[in-house]
């Protein structure tokens, strides 16, 4: 493959990533929209949204591991999660690792609420499944095998 193949291809890749997550984030905003019967998710952003995400799928972060993963500075994340805290949404709870380390957790509460919003999501990249048929999606889970090694070696 010329440089040239690879920038069209990295190029490709980088514009239909963005529209899946564009999609993503359209269907995150409606979620927080929808889950707004429960007083706790009402007028959430789509960051705090995903914020919530991000640790439910992770059970655990500290607040300097969500900054890194969020990539903003931990004073914002800090600020973000005490918000969160106030509503029920998560909780600060000890490090089983290091008593000394705070972990924040979504909590009990509010997990019913998230996983309608990932039941949402969810069923969005099943209706992309079912558009492009069972070939294509097992070829599109073979590469983003690759894709997932790639990014965790590294």
């Amino acid at each position: 493959m010329t440089d040239q193949d690879t920038l069209v291809h990295a190029r490709f890749i980088f514009t239909t990533g963005r529209l899946i997550h564009d999609r993503i984030m359209r269907i995150t905003a409606g979620a927080c929209m929808n889950a707004a019967r429960d007083d706790r998710f009402a007028d959430l952003s789509v960051p705090q949204m995903n914020m919530l995400l991000m640790i439910r799928v992770r059970e655990a972060v500290s607040v300097t591991e969500l900054a890194t993963l969020l990539g903003v500075s931990p004073p914002s994340v800090s600020t973000m999660v005490d918000r969160l805290v106030e509503r029920g949404l998560l909780t600060r709870v000890p490090s089983d690792q290091d008593r000394r380390k705070v972990v924040i957790r979504v909590s009990p509460e509010a997990l019913e609420g998230i996983s309608r919003v990932e039941e949402m999501i969810l069923g969005a990249f099943v209706e992309m499944v079912e558009a492009v048929g069972p070939e294509t999606t097992q070829k599109w889970c073979q590469v983003l095998q690759q894709i997932k090694q790639v990014l965790s070696s590294k």
